[in-house]
């Protein structure tokens, strides 16, 4: 995909009034912040949801890849999509798992087991 039409446009800050901005800073903010600091503590972090397979999955390739990972969880399909929304809203990934190594956002399921194959994700971890 190199046209650069075909990748997604984000909103530039300087299009959001400011107290839209305070708005979406401040939703979930106590959400935020226990990610952000479990991001600054532990190398990865898998942030997910209940009974979600794709979040299953991904747990499943880092323990078999003996990847130590800090997992925090927020609620199901029926509970907590606010605050999942907030996250969202914040890493700017759509779906979960979010994947962080190293405080840098690798993606989802997909992402993080291509990293495990090929060796980028252990790059990540150790440097």
């Amino acid at each position: 995909m190199s046209n650069a039409s075909s990748h997604r446009v984000i909103l530039e800050p300087a299009h959001i009034a400011p107290a839209a901005a305070e708005e979406v800073a401040a939703f979930h903010a106590d959400i935020i912040a226990e990610i952000t600091a479990a991001i600054a503590k532990h190398p990865v972090v898998v942030v997910g949801m209940a009974q979600n397979p794709h979040v299953k999955k991904v747990r499943a390739a880092l323990t078999a890849a003996g990847v130590t990972f800090e997992y925090l969880e927020y609620g199901s399909y029926l509970s907590k999509w606010r605050e999942r929304l907030a996250i969202k809203l914040w890493s700017g990934w759509p779906t979960f798992p979010q994947v962080f190594v190293g405080g840098t956002l690798v993606g989802g399921e997909t992402l993080t087991v291509a990293a495990i194959a090929d060796g980028s994700l252990a790059k990540r971890i150790s440097g």
